[in-house]
């Protein structure tokens, strides 16, 4: 079973209150092949909400204590972040899930792009909190744009 992020499911969790549905991954959960999962509100963030970024790294950085997650109104959340991503894991591994589909650019589920903290909309290689996280599980993560990808494996 595929965990996925919830925003690609079509459920509106977004900072900004949308969703990022794809319909095909929407018919896995439909077809009971996949479950929805969004860190960001499982580690108690509102919808909407400001949008984050992480500031001074990525993901991995974040949970070495040498970055943090910041909103555009300065309000470090990355206590929420990390919380989100321990609680999602929890949840994932309770159901067995082998793979993940999460959402390319997030400051919780990217994959290998995410925002530089600037809020300039300037993009760098990295991981999101809850990614980096799942991978130090050993769970594979790919992005909405790369997913087809692990179904072929």
């Amino acid at each position: 079973m595929l965990g996925i992020s919830a925003c690609l499911g079509g459920i509106a969790c977004r900072y900004d209150g949308g969703s990022n549905e794809i319909t095909e991954l929407k018919h896995l959960v439909s077809a009971g092949q996949a479950i929805m999962v969004c860190p960001e509100v499982l580690g108690g963030l509102p919808t909407p909400r400001h949008p984050a970024e992480i500031q001074g790294g990525d993901g991995f950085d974040v949970w070495q204590g040498k970055a943090r997650v910041l909103d555009n109104a300065g309000n470090d959340l990355t206590e929420a972040f990390q919380q989100g991503a321990i609680k999602a894991y929890e949840e994932l591994r309770d159901l067995q899930i082998t793979g993940l589909v999460l959402k390319e650019r997030s400051p919780s589920c990217g994959s290998s792009l995410i925002y530089d903290g600037s809020f300039s909309g300037t993009r760098i290689k990295g991981a999101g909190v809850a990614t980096a996280y799942f991978i130090q599980q050993g769970l594979p993560v790919y992005s909405e744009e790369n997913w087809q990808e692990m179904r072929m494996t």
